[in-house]
Order: structure tokens, then sequence, then C-alpha cells
């Protein structure tokens, strides 16, 4: 019998169920005329994936198309039809005629339990256990060996450890459980590691378990997304390209706010992709939320994702223009909502009974937003900065100290060169970039076989939302003047992984024609060689791997180039293997991040790269400060734009001079920083010498000295204050009580002031000063004097005494007149 394969379902009749994660997948057609609106009279319906006809296409890997079927000229299959087995095809469903009626029995449909188990009954026989072997690689990656990085960067560890013995602290995101000041950063993606170290208590895994689950979340919900609209094999592409991201190895194993960023970003373009199938507005209303918590997680980063969602529902939403606005309206409010909730009650709470909002010079979390952690993120006006915006202006600036600014003229900053190569430099290129130039072309391939589909195309639609998620996160980061620090691009790489996958699979559909199979092999080719020229920036690690790449790159191209005259058995096996060789050298620095503990403020993945980052040597990433073997430093060893004024440069062991010109704020030398990391984290005691250290990375205290801090803790609010979070963090981390942090994160917030220090010097709420100490000073652009103002005034009246190193003044004993 003669089977015809089933045109697409009219707009608004249910399809078969289309993720693993989402077990209930409307799949309307994604041209369908919006409700009230007349189709045009010759526009077939397009496919939910690659719209191409049959007579130009062949089927995904895995799938084939039952003997003796027949399509009519024209047709355009679904992809869902198209990735089905042979069993499936040939099953009562197919054999059916078109919009006849077929009974349940001859089509059972999978259950919730068995569609999460088994996948969508469409999905090949090999889709779903592919799935869950990525998820537990992804898993083992992310999770293995954890507990050696200690408290990673303890600037958000002592805030975690501060959340989960009180809760207003969880509430706002403070650095000490007394409530003194906060982390500069909104608190939501601390509440996970704070409800985990609750429940299980808190040490470094439960603090990073939860970030490393955020990674394979974040694979799973790729696949999902990309899955949804695409073949399983173009979801698996795009879920390993994230998972072996090093930069995503990085920092889905660090406590900072970019893994539940990342997380929240993908949710949303999952329920924009819902919302495009229906034009449903409850899932717009879903992505707004998801956007809001995404503030909530790291502030306007976030953003960054938005013009393309916008866009794509302008562009191919199914309801009317003006239905279409009203919804992205609403979905504005619930993104506002969910975010403008907690600034509320922030900037409503008393400032008295609440803490500081660290970061700030005015105690704002609106100016936070806007300038420390907005605008100035772009054009480097940001008061209270390490160096302030002066230091890292277009012009090069002038810095502390006197001299040029970091970084000089000609689009630098004292964060690193700006221009659109600045993602493939030797800072960032390693981290991210190693498909970069592939996802692009695979764009402009997507974007141009799409340009002529009807409005409501989904394929084009996918293209829309991560290819615009993929340029504008790409210029913002090459062009922003102010603070930006490499692991920033972990960003990029789910919109990397779903282009690449999506284009991949578009390219691979047309593999019989001769132009397609000659952009698959020059994609595949190009990245062999540009790999090829990664690996040679670290080029005494792996030589072997370099040159295993380009030459298995070259030979997969040349064997795509043949994949036109083959038939599907032959053809995937060399799909298969040009996949696997793309994906050789990011995932071998992915599994060297992994082995290697990271620790500090700037953390950085893969082995040291010649002139960026790294671990150790080749002029990585020492500095003053850093952890172990050099992490959480600068590049190259030194200050931003070479060396900070009147301090030495690191050694690429983490080795660096103190404070700008060897002073401390309120007097006192700096002491070189040693950067060697302890276990439980911190930046070991090289944090006693004065400067970046301090800035970079917690100190771990001897024991001797967390016995002197704890004597008599409990008869204290504060056992000790600081200049700087992250010196105070170490101290906190070690003896589990609470240390004032001067100043926040730099030591350049007006908090406390001078006359609110002393009142809480009188009223006996403080036991210690650590001194030699901490970044601070403040005052050359505009940001606070007052940490030095502090330092001077208690070196001039309280006693001394020297631990560690580190010079100590007790609160409760005043200096005797002439010592």
């Amino acid at each position: 019998m003669t089977s015809t394969l089933p045109t697409p379902p009219p707009a608004g009749t249910p399809a078969p169920a289309g993720s693993p994660a989402d077990p209930e997948p409307e799949t309307a057609s994604p041209s369908a005329a919006p409700a009230g609106e007349a189709a045009p009279p010759t526009a077939p319906a397009p496919a939910p994936a690659s719209p191409a006809p049959l007579s130009e296409t062949a089927a995904p890997s895995g799938s084939t198309v039952p003997s003796g079927s027949t399509v009519p000229s024209g047709t355009t299959v679904p992809s869902e039809v198209a990735a089905a087995p042979a069993e499936a095809a040939a099953s009562s469903e197919a054999d059916a005629p078109a919009g006849a009626d077929v009974p349940v029995a001859a089509a059972p449909t999978r259950t919730r339990w068995q569609r999460i188990l088994r996948g969508p009954e469409d999905d090949p026989v090999w889709a779903r256990p592919a799935l869950y072997a990525l998820l537990v690689a992804t898993g083992v990656l992310y999770i293995w060996g954890l507990g050696e990085s200690g408290w990673a960067n303890s600037f958000y560890a002592a805030a975690v450890q501060a959340g989960s013995e009180s809760w207003k602290a969880f509430f706002f995101g403070s650095s000490d459980a007394a409530n003194f000041i906060t982390v500069d950063k909104t608190p939501a993606s601390l509440w996970p590691m704070e409800i985990a170290a609750r429940i299980f208590g808190m040490n470094s895994w439960s603090m990073l378990v939860p970030q490393a689950l955020m990674g394979v979340g974040s694979v799973a919900l790729l696949y999902a997304t990309v899955r949804r609209w695409f073949s399983p094999a173009a979801g698996l592409l795009a879920g390993a390209v994230l998972a072996t991201t090093p930069v995503a190895a990085l920092m889905f194993r660090f406590n900072n706010p970019d893994a539940l960023l990342v997380l929240l970003m993908v949710a949303a373009c999952w329920a924009m992709v819902r919302a495009l199938e229906r034009g449903a507005t409850t899932w717009l209303l879903i992505c707004g939320v998801f956007m809001g918590f995404g503030y909530l997680a790291k502030m306007l980063q976030v953003l960054l994702i938005l013009p393309a969602l916008g866009l794509v529902y302008l562009i191919a939403g199914p309801p009317r223009l003006g239905k279409r606005f009203l919804q992205l309206l609403a979905a504005a409010g619930a993104m506002i909502v969910s975010a403008g909730w907690w600034i509320l009650a922030v900037e409503l709470w008393p400032e008295g009974s609440r803490p500081y909002i660290g970061g700030s010079q005015n105690n704002s979390i609106l100016e936070l937003t806007l300038g420390y952690n907005g605008l100035g993120r772009l054009n480097g006006n940001e008061t209270g900065s390490v160096g302030g915006g002066g230091m890292g202006g277009p012009a090069g600036g002038t810095a502390p100290g006197g001299g040029g600014g970091p970084g000089g003229g000609g689009g630098g900053t004292m964060w690193g060169e700006t221009g659109v190569l600045r993602m493939f430099d030797s800072s960032q290129g390693g981290q991210i970039a190693w498909l970069l130039p592939a996802a692009l072309a695979l764009l402009v391939v997507g974007l141009v076989l799409t340009a002529r589909r009807p409005r409501t195309d989904r394929t084009r639609a996918a293209f829309v939302i991560w290819g615009g998620w993929l340029l504008v996160t790409t210029l913002t980061f090459s062009f922003m003047q102010g603070i930006f620090h490499a692991y920033y691009t972990v960003a990029l790489a789910p919109a990397i992984g779903a282009t690449v996958g999506m284009g991949a699979q578009l390219l691979w559909e047309r593999r019989r024609a001769p132009w397609a199979a000659a952009l698959l092999a020059l994609v595949v080719s190009g990245t062999a060689v540009w790999a090829w020229a990664l690996l040679g920036r670290s080029a005494d690690w792996l030589p072997w791997l370099r040159w295993t790449v380009l030459i298995g790159g070259i030979v997969a191209a040349v064997a795509l180039l043949g994949t036109s005259r083959l038939g599907a058995r032959f053809a995937i096996p060399v799909g298969v293997v040009a996949a696997a060789v793309t994906l050789a050298a990011p995932a071998a620095y992915a599994i060297n991040t992994a082995g290697t503990p990271h620790v500090g403020s700037i953390p950085s993945a893969g082995p040291a790269t010649a002139g960026g980052f790294g671990p150790g040597g080749g002029g990585g990433r020492g500095g003053p400060g850093g952890g172990r073997n050099g992490q959480g430093g600068f590049p190259g060893g030194t200050f931003p734009g070479g060396g900070f004024p009147g301090g030495g440069q690191g050694d690429g062991q983490g080795n660096g001079q103190g404070f700008p010109g060897g002073a401390l704020p309120g007097g006192g030398q700096g002491q070189q920083g040693q950067g060697q990391q302890r276990p439980n984290g911190g930046g070991g005691r090289g944090m006693n010498g004065g400067g970046m250290g301090g800035l970079l990375s917690g100190s771990e205290p001897s024991a001797e000295m967390v016995a002197l801090l704890e004597k008599d803790a409990d008869g204290y609010t504060w056992i000790a204050a600081a200049v700087g979070s992250n010196r105070a963090s170490g101290y906190q981390l070690a003896t589990g009580d609470p240390v004032m942090a001067i100043g926040g994160f730099n030591g350049t917030d007006p908090s406390p002031s001078l006359a609110q220090f002393q009142e809480y010097v009188e009223q006996g709420k403080i036991h210690y000063f650590i001194g030699d100490g901490g970044f601070g000073g403040g005052g050359r652009d505009g940001s606070s004097q007052v940490s030095a103002e502090i330092a001077t005034w208690v070196q001039a009246n309280f006693a001394s005494q020297t631990v560690d190193d580190t010079t100590i003044y007790d609160l409760t004993a005043p200096a005797t007149q002439g010592s």
C-alpha cells in the first residue's frame, strides 16, 4: 500500500509531544494565519522545523522515510515526521490517508512519565539515551572534584554563610550575618546556595553543587528548546556545545551569579518559543517572569537578550500586530513586577534597619543598578570601582599615583582592548570563541535560507532568537568600556550552542546539494584551523591535540564533501566524526578547567595562555593576591594595562606587590601578596599584604589568628572589621562569625562613616580592626575616602599586635600615650 506523509495540522490542532522537558507541547502550524485573519490561498503551511521541500533535503540522521511513500511536489515535511524512525513511520498512523481519523488503539499516546523516560513517540530510539548520556557526562564534568576549589570566590561565599544564618541577610544578600553591608549584586543567585547550606551545612560542596546542577539544567533546557522545532540531533549538538564550552565548565563550578543568570536566560527563550507557537499570552508572561528573576540574579545583564525576544515576537507572533504589541507590554509588566517587588521592598525599607547597599555611593539599589552595575559598565564611568571611571575611559585617563591610565588610548581600557576582535583575543579566545566563528557563519546561512519564508516561520524565528542573543551580547562585551572579565562570556555559550545546532541541521538536510556540502565542510575545516590557532596559545599543553584536531578536521571536511553521494548509513558516521572533531579542543579545555581548583574574584578557564589568562606561567594569572597557580590576578600578571602605579608586577604564581606607592590607607607598608591556595578557599597569607591582594581574594588566617578573633566572640556584633569585602570574607569564613567589610568590595563605599565607626567602637560592637590591607582610599574618582580615614584613626588610637604578619588593632584597648 502506498502511504502518504501527513500534512502539517491547521492552526489550533494539537500535535504530538515535542520535548522531553516539556511534556505537553503546543505545535500549531508556524505560518498559520492568526485568529481572525485569512491565510493567503497559495501559501502552504511551513513545517515546525526546517521547511525545505523533501526533494531538496534528506531525512535527519537516524530517520527514514518508509519505502513506497509519496510526497507531493512542494510539500513540506515537519521535523517530527522526518525524525521519526522507520517503525513509527510504518505504523497505522502513517498508513492512514491525510486527514483521516486514526483509532486511538492504533496510535497509543505515551503518558507523561513515558515521554519523560522514553521521549516523544516520534523520537528516534537513540535520542533519549543519548540525551541522558549527555546530561550524566555534564554532571560528572561539573561536579567531580568540586571541593578542591574550597570557598571559590570568598566574596560570595561569605554572603552564602551569612544568608544561611540570618533570614534578613538571605533577603538582602548581606556580606555578614549582622547585616552591615550587602554584596554589590542583587541576591537571587545566592538563594539556592544559601538554602543548600541551611539543609546540608555550610561547606564547599553544599555551596557549589547547586551551581553545577544549574549547569546540567541549562544543558537540558537548551536541548528541549532546540529540539522542539528541530531534530533531536540538533538539540544534542546544541547541548554538547554548551556543556563543553570552557568558560561554562568554569562558571557552573563556581559561586558567581552567572550560573543562575544563564539558566534563567535559556528559560526565557524556552518560554518565548512556546509563546510563538500559538501566540499564548500566558507563555509571554512566563518569559517576562524569567527575565525579571534574571535581573535579581545579576541585574541588567539579562536585558542583553531582551531585543531578540521582543523583535522575534513582533515579527513572528501569530496574532495581529496590535495584539502582539499589547502582549509584549503585558510581558514587560510581568518582568518589572517579578524584579520590582524586591527593589520596592529595599527602597521602602528604613535604611536604619537594613544593610547598606554595597557598590552604591548613596545606599540605593537604583543607583547601583543604573550606575556601577549599569551604564557604568558600558561607558566606564563607574564611581567606586577599582580605579574609578577616570582610570579606564576611552582616552586612557589618569591613574591614581600619576601616569597614564591602564590600557591607554586607541580603544583600550583598564580592562583590556575593546573592538570587534575582543572575543577572539588572548584573554577571551580560549574561554568562549572555539565555535563562535562557526556560529556566526551558520547564523548567516540560517537567515539567508529562511529570508523568503512566511512571517510566522519557526525556523527563521529560532535564528532571530538565538542569533539576536549572540550578536547583541557579543557586540556589548566587545565594546563595553567599564569592568569586564573573561568569565562574563559564559552568557554567550547557550546562543553559540543553539545556533550551531540549528545551522548544522539546515545544512545537513541539504547535504545532497553541492553548495550545502561545501558549506558544511568549510565550517568544520575552519573550526579546526581556528582551534589549532587557539591551542597554539597554550603550546606546551597537550601539543599533540593541536595537530590531531587540525588533521581530523580537514579529513572530516573532505569526507563531508562526499556525503552528497552517500546514503544515510554512510553519511551519518561522517557527521558524527565531524561533530566530535569540532568539540574536541573545547572539551579538552573544559576537562582541564574541571581538574583545576579556582579561587578568587577573577577566575579563568583552561591552561595558561601566552599573553592571556590561565593558571600559572606564561604571564598568566599572576598579579597581586591571586589564588592557586596565580588564579585570581590580572592578565599578564599585572594590574590591567601593565601594572598598578607604585606596585610591582606579578610573577605568574600569584605574587605581586602592594598598594599603589607601597602605602596603605591610613599608613603602614604593604607587603608582597602571596597567592597560593589553601584548603577551603582563600588566597593564602598574601592577602595580608596591601592593595590588590585584599581586593581580589579572601585570606585564610592561621589557627593563632582564628583563636584570637574568636576570643569572647559572643560579646560583639562583629568580631573584627577590615577594609574591603574580600579581605573581611576570609576571616569570616574561617571563624563563622560576622566581620565588618568597611567600604564594601572595593573599600570605596561610604559606609560606615568615620563617625558611625567611632560610635560602633564606643558601643563595644567591634572587637578588632585588621590592618595592613584592603584597597580603599577612594576620592580620586568621586568615591569615598572613609576607609582611609577609619584606618588612620584606628592606627593612632588603639593598641596593636602582629599575627600572621598582619597588624591587628584591639578596639577595646586604647593605645598608651607615646606608643
